[in-house]
């Protein structure tokens, strides 16, 4: 899997020839072009997640370049190269949106650290974006998000409570839960939501250089430190960093935040000076911290610091009555974005859903319906193209009758509803979305007593 959709851009061949190959050596997709009117033309055909281009060249300069690709798309992170003695001029392109720049040739783990940053908050961004359009004079974060089990709502409910305390969240998760969709509400629904919202992933950059981000530098506090920078904790003042996979952090790492958390202070690498700081801190990961405290493997005090008011994300399995709306909602965003007219599924697909394990729940439930509605030669999503797909884990299973999968949700479902309304009928048929007299019928069918729940 590529890590992003990089575009290079500049008039140099050899330029364009050397890094080209290297970033593709990084694991991005790498497109390269010596003519900036061929980039723009790419870029408003089929996008990219980061754009690098040369700050000096003939055709069309960095500045005019990054204007035409901001009217395009103005969350596109660019990121500039630049030779020693035009710095000055890409630090100002920084000012007026440029995402940041770098001096020729970059050292590779820069390089690297600076693209994984950019496509990383470019993607926090369109999801943002994408959910403040859903929630245009609405005012509720959760109402398009798909869910309708009891234990997610309850979830829900909790965070809007949470969230107006400047409190640090440890959210525990499985990997593909939504653990950054949970932070992103607790931003929105906290007393700092028109402040920033910032993150990053602590597992996925090396310890030397996640210090760099979270703290920032002063000039020359090591080579290649030119200008002053603003760490992550300084850049989210007033508003919430998110620290996802806490537990890939070394000892050394909680030391130094701890202090922060402690202090309200940060001291950015190479200076003297502490700069007083108002963040709120969300952390997430998906290792069992407290195991790790025992076996010696996290701080115990920087634990307790993060662990103030912890929250947990069901797997998918555990509220399966979320499957098939999930799926549902995913064929209508593919549908859509494929331009096909998927329907819905044949009830050997929905079988096979309600009876998987879902290991990489709802990220891997969006990449099989992705891969279906791909696939899919007509307006029904069949199981059988599961068949011989990277896919067929969910072929391999044993294959439960239909009805009894039925009858096992609809059992559990029932007991959750009356569990909720405390066995009220009148409220468990609205939930349900039933008329009192047939929801009678549905739970007498299958032996529920709503007496046994008051």
């Amino acid at each position: 899997m590529s890590e992003g959709k990089v575009f290079l851009v500049d008039d140099e061949k050899n330029i364009l020839t050397t890094y080209g190959l290297r970033i593709k050596k990084l694991g991005f997709e790498c497109k390269t072009f010596q003519d900036p009117r061929d980039a723009l033309k790419a870029f408003s055909e089929e996008g990219a997640d980061v754009v690098i281009l040369d700050l000096k060249m003939e055709i069309l300069d960095g500045h005019e370049l990054m204007k035409e690709l901001k009217k395009i798309d103005p969350d596109i992170p660019v990121i500039i190269l630049t030779a020693h003695g035009s710095i000055e001029n890409a630090v100002q392109l920084v000012k007026d949106g440029a995402y940041d720049y770098l001096q020729k040739p970059p050292e590779m783990n820069v390089l690297e650290l600076r693209l994984k940053r950019a496509i990383e908050d470019y993607k926090i961004k369109k999801e943002l974006s994408y959910l403040r359009k859903l929630l245009v004079g609405k005012g509720d974060f959760f109402k398009n998000i798909v869910a309708q089990s009891p234990k997610m709502k309850e979830l829900f409910d909790t965070i809007k409570q949470v969230a107006k305390t400047d409190s640090t969240i440890a959210i525990y998760g499985e990997s593909g839960t939504g653990k950054e969709i949970v932070a992103n509400a607790i931003h929105h629904y906290s007393l700092r939501a028109d402040k920033p919202f910032l993150a990053i992933n602590c597992g996925a950059i090396p310890e030397t250089l996640l210090e760099d981000e979270l703290f920032g530098h002063v000039k020359g506090a090591f080579t290649n430190a030119y200008n002053n920078k603003a760490g992550l904790l300084v850049q989210a003042d007033q508003g919430t960093l998110f620290l996802d996979e806490v537990g890939e952090m070394s000892e050394a790492m909680q030391v130094k935040l701890l202090r922060v958390l402690e202090t309200g202070t940060v001291r950015p690498l190479g200076s003297e000076k502490e700069i007083k700081v108002d963040v709120r801190i969300v952390v997430a990961t998906k290792r069992d911290l407290q195991q790790m405290v025992k076996e010696g493997k996290f701080r115990e005090d920087f634990f307790y610091r993060i662990h103030v008011i912890p929250l947990y994300l069901p797997p998918l399995r555990e509220r399966k009555e979320d499957i098939l709306l999930l799926a549902t909602h995913f064929i209508e965003k593919f549908s859509q974005k494929m331009n096909k007219n998927i329907k819905g599924m044949d009830n050997h697909l929905k079988d096979l859903l309600l009876g998987y394990n879902w290991p990489g729940n709802v990220r891997e439930l969006e990449n099989v319906i992705e891969f279906l509605v791909a696939m899919s030669p007509g307006p029904i999503l069949k199981g059988e193209l599961l068949k011989n797909s990277a896919y067929k884990d969910l072929i391999k299973q044993e294959i439960r009758p239909l009805r009894e999968v039925r009858d096992e949700f609809i059992k559990q479902y029932l007991d959750n509803l009356f569990k909720v309304t405390r066995g009220n009928v009148s409220k468990a048929a609205k939930l349900a979305g039933y008329y009192r007299a047939d929801f009678y019928k549905l739970f007498q069918k299958y032996g529920f007593n709503p007496s046994d729940y008051k």
